[in-house]
This record gives structure tokens, C-alpha cells and sequence, in this order.
């Protein structure tokens, strides 16, 4: 089983280790606060009071024979260094450290931090692509620059053939499957209810109302495509 430890109970690092426990991996979670670590000792395989910047304390615990370490400390940005440092002598395998601005996340990662999130920048950002893109359904990152993207076929793409469409070659974009209403064209807006089915298209494949495309490609071409 895999087994995360979550330094640093706010709400980022509480609403991270009750999903992952959801999702069946073994939780540490630590924090100084007793209060915090009382909230979700119910909901984690292990939840312990302790200070992150003991790194005796920490290997007490097992947090060095952990698969990741995700580092979510807040305010106090020295014990988040201290602890990302102690965390990579302990030589666990994959160092994640949130950071809240620009400047912490480049220090953590020429300190040797694996990857650096920013949730708040980044769900800012993900807020202004959706507004941006109303069809837009959802999106995985896969790299810099570069965006698995789920999005409602636009009504200009309707009756179309892959072929003709040609995303390759206007858009610089690759189709990877449809997703389509199994109930049938006509349902230009399916909800989460609506049954679905996934296929790999083939170019002469037409596009119909309701279709959900799910394409890659770099960030600048995903943006070129047409909008409702």
C-alpha cells in the first residue's frame, strides 16, 4: 500500500490526507497544533503531534520510510525548509512542498523538493481558463505547457468528419477519444448523469451534439480552438 505523510494540518493539508485515505492510501499526518491533529485522528491511519524540524521525532514515527512526503506548513516558511532539507536526507523518494508565493517555491526547489504546488495560484489559473472556455469540462497538466483537455464539441464542429475538422493540421492538436451520450445525438449539454461512451475515432467518425472531445497539445494551440 502507498504511504503518504502530510506535514502541516491547515486546510489544504487536512482536506489532501482525508482524500487520500478515501482513496485507500496509508496516511501520516503531522502537525504541532494538538487541536488540528485531534480533527483528524478519526480519519487517517496515523495522526501525530510532534515538531517537523526534529528529524529523530520524524524517523520515530516512520516518516523516512514514507513513498511521499507532501510538506504543507503555511505561515512558518523556516520550518517548512527545515523540515523539506530533513526530508531529503531521510532520502524518501518524492519531496512535495506547497509554497505560497514565486520566490518560496524557487528556494524549495534548489533545495532539492521532487515538485511545488501553489494552489491558490493554480486554481486561480484554472478559474480564468474555465471562464475563459465555457465548453471547457475539465483538464489534466501534463507538463509545462502541454494539456490533456476535456471539452464540449462546439456547435461549428457538428456533422463534421475527423477528417475534414483536421485539428492537426489547423490547430496543431491531437484527438485522443469521444466521449458520446449513449442515449443518442440531440443532448448538446450532458450532465455528469448522462451515460457515456468512449471511443477512439476513426477519421471518417462525425462529430454530433453532445460529443465531449478530449484532445492534447501545447497550451498555446488548446487556446486557438473555437469558443461558445
Amino acid at each position: 500500500m502507498r504511504k503518504v505523510a502530510v506535514i502541516g494540518l491547515g486546510r489544504f493539508g487536512m482536506a489532501l490526507s482525508r482524500l487520500l485515505s478515501a482513496s485507500g492510501v496509508q496516511v501520516i499526518a503531522v502537525d504541532r497544533n494538538g487541536q488540528l491533529v485531534n480533527e483528524i485522528k478519526d480519519d487517517v491511519d496515523v495522526a501525530v503531534r510532534c515538531d517537523s524540524t526534529d528529524e529523530a521525532v520524524l524517523r520515530s514515527q516512520d516518516i523516512d520510510k514514507v513513498d511521499v512526503c507532501v510538506i504543507s506548513i503555511g505561515e512558518n516558511f523556516e520550518a517548512a525548509l527545515l523540515t523539506t532539507v530533513i526530508a531529503k536526507e531521510m532520502k524518501i523518494p518524492e519531496v512535495i512542498c506547497r509554497a505560497q508565493t514565486d520566490f518560496h517555491a524557487e528556494i524549495f526547489r534548489k533545495i532539492g523538493a521532487n515538485r511545488v504546488i501553489q494552489p491558490e495560484r493554480e486554481s486561480g489559473s484554472n478559474l480564468a481558463r474555465q471562464l475563459a472556455n465555457p465548453q471547457l469540462l475539465d483538464f489534466i497538466r501534463l507538463a509545462d505547457g502541454y494539456t490533456l483537455m476535456e471539452f464540449s464539441a462546439p456547435s461549428g464542429f457538428y456533422q463534421q468528419s475527423i477528417r475534414s475538422l483536421a485539428l492537426r493540421n489547423k490547430f496543431d492538436i491531437n484527438l485522443v477519444v469521444i466521449r458520446r451520450p449513449l442515449t443518442g445525438s440531440g443532448n448538446s449539454s450532458p450532465d455528469q448523469e448522462t451515460p457515456m461512451r468512449t471511443f477512439v475515432p476513426k477519421p471518417e467518425d462525425t462529430i454530433l451534439p453532445g460529443d465531449v472531445l478530449v484532445v492534447v497539445g501545447a497550451d498555446e494551440s488548446l487556446a486557438k480552438l473555437p469558443r461558445e
